[in-house]
């Protein structure tokens, strides 16, 4: 009586696990790429993800379909964020922020922030413009701490970058509002 066959991975020459990758995987490879991994982080996490797959005739010929396709929709994506970009560009997000008056050595008027703006507050700003900015695209070089017009790059990715004007001004207190 003829055995059943498996279907076997094949070996590299490390003797590790062959595979190819259906996504793009960080420090491991594009997608596409016929890689070598141990058999443990092949069998119990790239292949349960649908993040590899066994490199048969069929499968790669099924993995170029999908990559024209995912390509595509990269360039799509890289033509929208090149539209948010010269969006961004053109915009100047300003936000309020509480603050006191000091005068430096040279004696001019600051205004410094009792606390700090962040990428969070700067992202919070440009979705209220309608413009989809996540604070981990926002790139300061520290925080920002006095009332200024700053230049802050945001990185939207694939390699686009793009500047944004960040007026901080003084928060008007209600108080005195309310009594005038």
């Amino acid at each position: 009586m003829p055995t059943k066959q498996r279907n076997q991975v094949r070996k590299g020459a490390h003797r590790g696990m062959q595979l190819v990758l259906t996504e793009n995987v960080p420090y491991l490879g594009k997608q596409g790429e016929l890689v070598e991994v141990k058999a443990g982080y092949g069998r119990n996490y790239l292949l349960p993800k649908g993040l590899a797959t066994a490199p048969t005739a069929h499968n790669l010929r099924l993995l170029e379909r999908y990559k024209e396709r995912v390509q595509q929709a990269r360039e799509a994506r890289i033509a929208d964020l090149r539209a948010l970009a010269e969006q961004i560009q053109r915009v100047t997000v300003t936000i309020e922020a509480n603050a006191h008056e000091s005068v430096d050595e040279e004696g001019k008027k600051r205004f410094l922030l009792y606390g700090s703006i962040g990428a969070q507050e700067i992202s919070k700003g440009l979705k209220g413009m309608n413009l989809p900015v996540e604070p981990d695209m926002v790139r300061l070089e520290g925080p920002i701490r006095e009332c200024a017009l700053y230049s802050v790059k945001c990185n939207l990715g694939y390699d686009i970058e793009t500047e944004v004007k960040v007026l901080v001004v003084k928060q008007q207190e209600k108080e005195k509002e309310t009594k005038k």
